[in-house]
């Protein structure tokens, strides 16, 4: 993952140091971009341990169109949290409940489930249902029809939507090209939060990569990453300066179950990471 350390590198050096919403302050640049060859192996952070177990679940939650957090907590995934527990805690509903309160009240009670534990329109939803159109439906009918296709674009930007949105997408936009039998992605990612966030997207949009290239019948080629505000937050200064003193190790392998044949077939256990080997994780708090 030298590609990753080198933006690492290259913001600490030549970032801005800019205020930002959550009010903590980052360095940043904008326009940054960013490959990796899936043939070279599965591009998951090796200079801390990356918590895979979430971004399948969550890539699994995208894909079924979901945007309740209760698939996600049921299955003790806790990366989308903090925002509806904002939320939460902003209403007349509350009453000093902690996190792990909330956490337990989604799991167990319908009704407070539905009421707090949807995000709005988030990713899934414009994924399957953008203004009426199964987005990654049609993405998939047109590898089949017309591979040679510059239109296989897929968007979680949606302007009208975006004020009932918990938090707006900041991967917005996703595009497919084939070539020479190999299925590529190229992914738009208009605020990338360089520690936290980043490692998670990047192994997450391989993964839809791997998956549908399998389904549709090709090899996997580049992922390619295209950032516009790439940050580090200076709460996580201490962390990158950690990671970029540690040597990447190689890279694990990832390998699907060949029985499946849709999208949406995939279930969790169909996923099996070989040879991962990364240095201890490293904590670093969500900016809100």
């Amino acid at each position: 993952m030298k590609a990753y350390l080198d933006l690492c590198q290259h913001v600490m050096t030549n970032g801005t140091f800019k205020m930002d919403r959550t009010k903590t302050g980052t360095k940043s640049v904008f326009g940054y971009q960013m490959r990796f060859d899936l043939s070279e192996g599965f591009p998951l952070l090796t200079t801390k341990k990356v918590h895979l177990k979430s971004i399948i679940r969550e890539l699994l939650w995208f894909i079924k169109g979901d945007t309740n957090i209760r698939y996600l907590v049921d299955h003790d995934v806790k990366i989308w949290n903090d925002w509806p527990y904002r939320r939460f805690k902003d209403s007349q509903d509350y009453q000093g409940e902690s996190m792990s309160v909330f956490i337990e009240r989604i799991k167990s009670d319908d009704e407070f489930a539905a009421k707090y534990g949807d995000l709005g329109p988030v990713y899934g939803a414009q994924w399957r249902n953008f203004n009426g159109i199964d987005q990654l439906q049609n993405i998939l009918d047109t590898l089949q029809r017309n591979p040679n296709s510059r239109r296989m674009i897929l968007s979680a930007w949606n302007p009208a939507e975006i004020e009932n949105m918990a938090l707006p997408p900041c991967h917005t936009l996703i595009q497919f090209y084939v070539a020479d039998h190999k299925l590529s992605l190229q992914l738009y990612q208009r605020s990338a939060d360089i520690f936290l966030g980043l490692p998670f997207n990047i192994a997450s949009y391989a993964l839809l990569l791997l998956m549908v290239a399998q389904v549709s019948g090709y090899e996997a080629g580049e992922f390619v990453h295209t950032l516009g505000d790439a940050h580090i937050y200076s709460n996580h200064f201490d962390q990158i300066n950690l990671q970029l003193s540690r040597t990447p190790k190689n890279l694990p392998t990832m390998t699907l179950n060949p029985k499946i044949k849709s999208l949406f077939d995939f279930k969790y256990d169909d996923f099996t990471l070989s040879n991962y080997d990364p240095y201890p994780s490293i904590k670093g708090k969500v900016a809100v």
